[in-house]
């Protein structure tokens, strides 16, 4: 296993032209040294604690699982109850002001879980982690601190539509990778970086979402990966891991280790900045995420952080951490596996649905992790933007059209829709819609057709 980690020096080529010229702020670069035993600080103005009216609190959570016959109908793991009370030393950290990259605990939980999970220590140097208001909160930063107004970026199409605005904002060169049933395409990747012109920067940062991608359900296998890898290495880029959907994989194979873990067999460790969210498995509205990869772009979105929102909540970071501790990683996992299989469940309902009314009306790939199906519609446009926007919405259903999710734009005949929510009854009603809006676009279609045919009638 390689040991080279890329210096913090090698990084400055990989940053914005604005983050160059940012000063951190005065305040928060001096923060750590308020925990210099004996030092009396006049440094910040955090209000006294004894202001505040919150004198206690404790608050009760699900045990963790792993009988898929406990799972709840509507999204969560039922268990024995347990409680978490968050002692005064904690709550009052978390009433205050802390460190913008997480208060300690946090952070030091989330490194053993990246150890466990990728292999990557905390006692290697090169890497750290920072927590966000959300993993999007993190992406956006990075984003921000890494690319400039106009400069080629790499994107694999369809993606996530959240991100497409931060690089169409910056007014981004964007070069789509192709995907399939096995993720992004290696190939693709390949064929645009190989025949880049001559004297053109070439892109710093790909971006890929490699478990159940939101919107095709695809996972990138391991094969892609360790290709996009070699040519992350070859050609100078950083690979932006968005993996929201890691720990909602249900796929009955193994789970493919991630580009942070696989890095580690790299001549070079230090290419990979990765975004982990609790979002899925916790809670949507805590707001949790986390970045880890090099420390100096981590240093970077800090300082992003100290001059927009200061940190991330301290009161949902001490509430989830507080959860965590109460679990330990067994338990997380326990829990985390009681999740995925009751996605699971809700991909099997959705399929059945779609095999009972769409069959020969549409085609698609089984997902094996995340909450979406993507599909394309047999229709004779081609196009799925109209169908959905208006024939589905009067046949009373709702999904995304495919459009949405293509960097560039364009015309596509796929769609997304999301099983995560709905009962096995409302899945039977929303797919035999569809299919009846698929069925209305092919008659009304072919109608047309027979009129062009047949000026005179």
């Amino acid at each position: 296993m390689s040991t080279n980690f890329l210096p913090a020096t090698y990084y400055e080529q990989f940053l914005s032209k604005q983050t160059l010229r940012t000063t951190p702020s005065p305040i928060r670069s001096l923060l750590p040294l308020e925990k210099t035993p004996g030092l009396i600080s006049l440094l910040t103005g955090k209000p006294n604690e004894s202001t505040f009216p919150f004198t206690s609190l404790s608050f009760t959570a699900r045990g963790p699982t792993k009988n898929p016959s406990l799972l709840g109908p509507a999204g969560g793991v039922r268990n024995t109850d347990i409680k978490v009370t968050i002692d005064s030393e904690d709550l009052a950290m978390g009433l205050q002001y802390t460190d913008t990259a997480g208060i300690p605990g946090l952070l030091r939980w989330f490194e053993g879980l990246q150890e466990k999970m990728h292999g990557r220590k905390a006692s290697d140097e090169g890497w750290r982690i920072s927590v966000g208001a959300g993993s999007q909160d993190l992406i956006y930063k990075a984003i921000n601190t890494m690319v400039n107004p106009g400069e080629p970026v790499l994107l694999e199409n369809p993606m996530y539509a959240g991100v497409i605005p931060m690089f169409t904002d910056l007014g981004c060169d964007l070069h789509e990778v192709e995907t399939d049933a096995e993720g992004i395409s290696a190939n693709s990747l390949r064929q645009i970086l190989e025949t880049w012109p001559q004297g053109k920067p070439k892109p710093k940062v790909l971006y890929t979402v490699p478990y159940g991608c939101n919107p095709t359900g695809m996972t990138a296998s391991l094969s892609r990966r360790k290709e996009v890898l070699k040519l992350a290495r070859e050609h100078n880029f950083i690979i932006l891991e968005d993996d929201p959907y890691y720990y909602l994989y249900y796929g009955t194979a193994e789970r493919v280790p991630s580009y942070f873990s696989l890095e580690l067999d790299e001549p070079e460790v230090g290419r990979v900045l990765r975004f982990d969210s609790l979002s899925k498995i916790l809670s949507a509205g805590l707001r949790i995420g986390f970045a880890s990869g090099p420390e100096r772009l981590l240093a970077a979105i800090d300082v992003y952080t100290g001059t927009s929102n200061l940190q991330t909540p301290s009161i949902t970071q001490t509430l989830t951490l507080g959860l965590l501790n109460k679990w330990g990683y067994d338990g997380f996992l326990t829990h985390t596996w009681g999740v995925s299989a009751f996605y699971r469940q809700k991909r099997d309902v959705f399929e059945q649905a779609m095999n009972k009314h769409l069959k020969d009306l549409a085609e698609w790939v089984r997902p094996e992790a995340g909450m979406f199906f993507w599909f394309k519609l047999n229709v004779p446009s081609g196009d799925s933007n109209a169908i959905i926007r208006t024939k589905a919405f009067e046949n009373g259903v709702l999904a995304l059209p495919g459009t949405v999710f293509l960097p560039k734009g364009g015309t596509t005949s796929y769609a997304r829709a999301a099983f995560s929510l709905l009962t096995p009854g409302d899945v039977d009603k929303a797919v035999e819609r569809l299919a009846k809006t698929v069925k209305d676009a092919r008659r009304e279609q072919s109608t047309r057709g027979r009129l062009r045919v047949h000026p005179m009638l």
